[in-house]
């Protein structure tokens, strides 16, 4: 009989970890190897535990998801990692990726796809479902905002006028003109308020950072 897959959950949230232990715990294939509650627990975790399958919460405090996977994979290249979300916008599922993630899935999925993508990923195969592939080939064509131009962008989405801008960030009129022109140009949308919008959509901006 094949050994169980071995799993570390990674969830900020007590009743999400809990949740997810449950449900992975009805699977006579699984075994759950551990169950913690931020980035630097899980890479502890990691280091000390055989683990075949690591399923992280997208967004935490301290280390996010994209953090905790670049760190992983940094220490173990052939780590696998499956990232949860209650976002699903094409930055974060880019961030993810880019990270080294090989599995990434909605929260709103349910237990069936986590399942899924948990057995995939221990078989040495990647999980991203069609709608996830589609928004990441949408952002991987997209010209890359520059840290200063994602720094400006987060400021117009908490309503800054442009001298705001020039005052918070220490610039000239001039250079934030540039700035808030090239984040247009780069989102493709005509004015501030699309900008915002896009951003938000996307995963660039989350309005409740």
């Amino acid at each position: 009989m094949p050994s169980p897959i071995k799993i570390l959950v990674v969830d900020d949230h007590a009743m999400v970890r809990l949740g997810l232990c449950e449900g992975l715990q009805t699977q006579d294939d699984f075994q759950l190897a551990g169950s913690v509650a931020s980035g630097r627990e899980a890479l502890e975790f990691y280091a000390e535990n055989t683990v075949d399958v690591v399923i992280s919460d997208f967004r935490m405090p301290g280390m996010t998801g994209a953090q905790l996977t670049t760190e992983l994979k940094n220490h173990d290249p052939t780590a696998r990692i499956l990232v949860l979300s209650v976002y699903s916008g094409e930055e974060d599922i880019f961030r993810a990726a880019s990270a080294g993630a090989t599995g990434y899935l909605s929260k709103a999925a349910g237990m069936e796809p986590i399942y899924e993508a948990v057995r995939a990923l221990a078989s040495g195969e990647t999980y991203f479902p069609t709608e996830i592939k589609k928004k990441l080939a949408s952002r991987t064509s997209r010209a890359e905002l520059t840290p200063r131009e994602k720094e400006v962008l987060g400021l117009l989405a908490r309503g800054m006028s442009n001298k705001e801008i020039m005052s918070t960030l220490t610039l000239s009129q001039a250079t934030v003109k540039l700035h808030v022109s090239n984040v247009l140009s780069k989102l493709e949308v005509d004015d501030r308020t699309q900008a915002v919008l896009a951003a938000v959509k996307r995963g660039i901006v989350h309005l409740d950072d």
